[in-house]
């Protein structure tokens, strides 16, 4: 069977995917520079595409204007 890859993270394996403490990764989250999880039943998951796109730059708000 082939490796799957998660379509969504706990808090410990989104920080990890970063290279990250969890405190230093949700410290980010509540200031807003990384996006918030999404409630999945009564747990809390980060959409690992969300994350990817923060880290390619391509979910930077307010920058949509600057032209690179």
């Amino acid at each position: 069977m082939a490796n799957l890859t998660p379509l969504a993270v706990g808090e410990k394996s989104a920080a990890r995917l970063l290279d990250m403490k969890v405190p230093e990764f949700l410290s980010l989250v509540a200031d807003g520079v990384l996006p918030g999880p999404r409630k999945v039943g009564p747990f809390q998951r980060w959409d690992t595409e969300e994350l990817r796109a923060v880290m390619r730059g391509d979910l930077v708000d307010g920058f949509e204007d600057v032209k690179w």
